[in-house]
This record gives C-alpha cells, sequence and structure tokens, in this order.
C-alpha cells in the first residue's frame, strides 16, 4: 500500500509514520508513506503559498498554483497514487467503512492537507478526486486527520498488525463497540476478572463477548445500533439477547 501526503507540514507526518505500527509496517515493505511539501510548489524565494481571500474576511486561503504545482510534480514522476483526497470539513464522514475501501484501492491513495482558512475551491473543483472529514470540529489544519486515516487503513493491511485478527474485533468492524477487554492479574484491589473468560470455554467466551459488544452498543452509541437495525443486520439471537437485557429492538426488526 502507497500512501502520499501534501502538507505545509511534512516533519510533523513523516515523525509519526516512523513510529509504532506505521514505522514498523514501512520497514516490513507492507506500507509506504512519501510526503511532499507543498512549498515545494512555490516560485517566489518566500515559498509563498497563501493570499487573502477574495472578498475580504479574516485569515488566509492556500493558494491554487502551488498546490496544483506540487501535486503534479509528483503525478508526472509517476508517483502519485489515485484517488487524491482533501482534508476537508465539507466531506464525506470518515468511518470504518471509508478505512476499509481505502485499504482495497489497487494502487493506494493520497491526501491533501488544508491549512488556515482552507484551500482555494479550483483545488477542490479541479485537482482532488473527493474529500474527507475525520469529524464535525475545526483543526488548524489537515496534518492530524491526515494521520487518523493513515493509521486506520494501516491497520487493515495484511501482516501489518502483529495478529491479522486483532482488526476483525475491533469497535466498529462489524457495526458495534468492542467487548470489553482483560488481562492479568485476575483479581485487581478486589475486582474480578468476568469467570467466563477464564473458563477455558471458547464458545460461552465467544457468547458473551458478543453479548457483551450488543449491550455497550446499545447503551452507550445507540446510533450505531439503530444502524443496524435499519440494515436488518442483527441475528434473532442477538435481537433475543438485547431484549433480555431491556433494550427494546424497534418494532418490525424483532424475529
Amino acid at each position: 500500500m502507497k500512501i502520499s501526503v501534501f502538507t505545509l507540514f511534512p516533519e510533523a507526518v513523516s515523525a509519526y509514520c516512523t513510529t509504532s505500527i506505521l514505522g514498523r509496517a514501512q520497514e516490513s515493505g507492507a506500507l509506504s508513506v512519501d510526503v511532499h511539501d507543498l512549498r515545494d510548489g512555490a516560485e517566489d524565494t518566500r515559498r509563498t503559498v497563501d493570499d487573502s481571500p477574495f472578498g475580504g474576511g479574516a485569515g488566509m486561503v492556500l493558494m491554487p498554483e502551488p498546490v496544483f504545482r506540487a501535486v503534479e510534480a509528483v503525478e508526472a514522476a509517476g508517483d502519485l497514487p489515485r484517488p487524491l483526497l482533501l482534508l476537508a470539513p465539507g466531506g464525506r464522514r470518515f468511518d470504518q467503512a471509508a478505512a476499509e475501501e481505502l485499504a482495497a484501492a489497487p494502487t493506494g491513495f493520497s491526501l491533501l492537507c488544508g491549512r488556515y482558512e482552507g484551500v482555494d475551491q479550483r483545488v477542490s473543483d479541479h485537482l482532488v478526486d473527493g474529500e474527507l472529514s475525520v469529524g464535525d470540529f475545526v483543526l488548524a489544519g489537515g496534518e492530524l486527520a491526515a494521520l487518523v486515516v493513515v493509521e486506520t487503513v494501516a491497520r487493515l493491511l495484511p501482516e501489518v498488525l502483529g495478529n491479522d485478527d486483532s482488526a476483525l474485533h475491533e469497535s466498529f468492524s462489524d457495526g458495534l463497540l468492542e467487548y470489553p477487554q482483560y488481562t492479568r492479574p485476575a483479581e485487581f484491589r478486589g475486582w474480578e476478572v468476568p469467570a467466563v473468560l477464564r473458563s477455558g470455554d471458547h464458545a460461552a467466551v465467544a457468547s458473551w463477548r458478543r453479548t457483551q459488544a450488543l449491550l455497550r452498543t446499545a447503551f452507550r452509541r445507540p446510533d450505531l445500533l439503530e444502524h443496524l437495525v435499519r440494515a436488518s443486520a442483527l441475528s434473532d439471537q442477538d435481537v433475543r439477547t438485547l431484549a433480555a437485557h431491556g433494550y427494546d429492538v424497534p418494532s418490525g426488526s424483532e424475529p
């Protein structure tokens, strides 16, 4: 998987991508993150990339010329995987489903980090292939958002995690929050690990985990569960389990 990131702060992105999971993934060859400085597209000695907005207003806007030049130079060298996605508040909401789509991209993808008051609209209209948003909040720039996307996608790639099954059971992988996790010691300050997890009964453990995932999602993120209900993605047993614990599945969804 190859990911290209265009940013005004390449050192910030590069530094994070050499640590922990991302660093090991790059060392193994499972992932390649190429970081490009948008200022390489500037032509003046001050490497100017922004200007004040037409029509007035606070802040500065990334100019189209340096952004186009930076991206087109990489593309001309044959090093730009598409799609190229702009990190922007008006983009598609980035979630686990979007991450899975990007992880399946045959040639990888590229990310463009916005900054200041935003990017000239002509970049969005004529250069990028789409936009992504990591949430309904405001960041100073797209670098943190890009790192969220890179790490989330990287975790889905084969051989990136120590155990490939890990990504299959994490929160959102099947639309539910993950079940509670425990490790040693079995008793800590009077709080004990549930006996079923120490029983050695794999079927009982799987049933307990499914129940906990359903209940945790129902009471902490009912919006996620409602989505599964609308998509008819709950099994008959899931519905019975929820009902037994006091959660009323909307009418028309019961077995």
